[in-house]
């Protein structure tokens, strides 16, 4: 484990020339301990990391040429702060190299400013003690994706370093298989489709996440509506990553006039007409309505295709049936 910061020169050969710099990188740093993935060299190059001739390297897209010289800098490597809590884990699957949980709303993922403790990665390291992967000095042992404190659902973590760097991979080529159930206000037209607005900061507030014109990532979000809820004022709707950007399902259903309902940030005026019968308050849902229904991936170890499907939320359900029995 490196203790320091430490720089190594690649020098590009011939049998690399015309790939992309990430790409290059990450088959010349394979012997590395820890090997840095492409994902964490295209991370790198974008801290700065990354120089040729003194110049800082900022595409990690550009194509290299033979006998071109880079140096690339790896941070230290440190344990991971957070501290071992034990807390319940509803654990569908582990293994020696991953662990697939039923995350609950209400637990943040990781430690972060206002949520110091008693996240799911406190009782990660309870769970699984020192075998926890911690790559490229971050405080996130294990973690390869995220969900939203208040979204429930599926997540794999990674407990070793090669679990870790696969994961994070097929993350990349977005080869992981992800689905969503969400409960939205109205229904999407058309029914089924696609959502590719690119997502970053909102100028308006950046605090909150907006479909952007401009510094904005690429999102993709495929959707289908499964069936209309109230008379068409509201829906279950699944939805489809192909991507992973921050509040991506939030973010894209809100631009296309539908955000979800319960949804504190996006969807507070959302919904205000709509009718309440039988004591259900259905604007005061106390989280986003989003569901992790789907998780699929490639066994890091054994190549195996793994997937795994939970029911939606008890709470989402309940929201469901209520709505099922507003009528005009």
């Amino acid at each position: 484990m490196r203790s320091e910061d430490q720089t190594i020169t690649v020098t590009i050969d011939a049998q690399a020339a015309g790939d992309r710099l990430d790409r290059a990188l990450a088959t010349s740093l394979a012997a590395q301990e820890p090997a840095p993935s492409r994902s964490r060299i295209k991370a790198l190059i974008a801290e700065g990391r990354v120089t040729s001739d003194g110049r800082t390297i900022s595409d990690p897209s550009r194509r290299v040429k033979p006998g071109q010289v880079f140096a690339v800098t790896l941070p230290a490597v440190h344990q991971a702060h957070a501290a071992a809590q034990a807390m319940p884990l509803e654990i569908l699957y582990e293994d020696r190299d991953l662990i697939v949980i039923d995350k609950p709303a209400g637990l943040v993922v990781h430690p972060a400013p206002g949520n110091p403790d008693r996240t799911l990665v406190n009782a990660l390291l309870a769970h699984c003690a020192d075998s926890l992967s911690g790559i490229g000095g971050v405080v996130r042992p294990g973690i390869v994706h995220r969900l939203d404190k208040d979204t429930s659902g599926l997540m794999v973590a990674a407990k070793n370093d090669a679990a870790h760097q696969s994961l994070v991979a097929q993350f990349a080529a977005r080869t992981i298989e992800r689905a969503y159930q969400a409960v939205v206000w109205g229904v999407p037209r058309p029914r089924e489709g696609t959502m590719t607005g690119a997502i970053g900061r909102s100028p308006r507030d950046r605090k909150k996440m907006a479909v952007v014109q401009r510094g904005g990532k690429p999102a993709v979000t495929h959707y289908r509506v499964l069936r209309p809820l109230a008379d068409d004022r509201a829906s279950l709707v699944e939805c489809r990553l192909a991507t992973g950007r921050t509040h991506q399902i939030r973010v894209h259903l809100t631009a296309s006039g539908h955000p979800l309902i319960g949804d504190p940030v996006y969807g507070r005026k959302a919904g205000r007409g709509i009718a309440v019968q039988d004591g259900a308050g259905i604007s005061d849902f106390p989280r986003q309505a989003l569901d992790a229904v789907t998780l699929g991936f490639q066994h890091p170890r054994t190549g195996k295709p793994l997937r795994f499907d939970r029911k939606i939320s008890r709470d989402i359900s309940d929201l469901i049936e209520r709505l099922e029995r507003i009528s005009t």
